[in-house]
């Protein structure tokens, strides 16, 4: 399981520093981490990370979609931001989704840190949705799931995952900067 777990950081390290740089190649290690890291999570009984993985190959794929025609279009992937009044619907969404599963997950299975984890993979579907979209604000999520995702992955001694997150970390940040710079005025 080690050996895949560290496979699947990797994908997803390049996967990150390619989103970073608004390459379009970034989906097609997004795919691959996401699809290895579902069945370690799996393995780990961290079911909303595993339900996470499979929303994630399928979103990937609309995300390269989308920013395929937009470069089509565009003649690059476009940064844009959304409304306060967007901000503050998808935080209330992601609130409220996160209680909600955590709930469901608290009471039906086995899992380990079931609202941590549910946030972790609420605030990700919506990152990830947001990222697809070109919004710069998907960095900010990223963050956040990164810096609680480092404590949630260390607790459950998953080394490679941990160390992953923290430089997912650093490049959510190094993305959240350069994406400001590139914005659509």
């Amino acid at each position: 399981m080690f050996s895949l777990e560290v496979l699947a950081s990797l994908l997803i390290v390049a996967n990150v520093v390619l989103v970073a740089r608004r390459s379009i190649w970034n989906y097609a290690f997004a795919i691959a981490g996401t699809a290895i890291y579902g069945w370690v999570f799996f393995e780990a009984r961290l079911y909303s990370d595993t339900g996470l993985q499979l929303f994630f190959v399928i979103v990937n794929l609309y995300g390269w979609r989308q920013w395929s025609h937009g470069i089509a279009t565009a003649g690059e992937v476009r940064v844009g931001r959304l409304s306060a009044a967007a901000r503050g619907g998808w935080l209330f969404g992601i609130a409220f989704a996160t209680l909600a599963w955590g709930t469901l997950m608290h009471r039906l299975t086995d899992a380990s840190f079931p609202f941590v984890d549910a946030g972790i993979a609420m605030t990700s579907v919506a990152a990830q949705i947001l990222l697809s979209r070109q919004k710069l604000e998907n960095w900010v999520l990223w963050i956040a799931v990164d810096i609680v995702a480092i404590g949630l992955y260390a607790a459950k001694g998953l080394w490679p995952t941990t160390i992953l997150y923290i430089l997912l970390l650093a490049i959510s940040v190094w993305g959240l900067l350069d994406w400001r710079r590139s914005e659509v005025q």
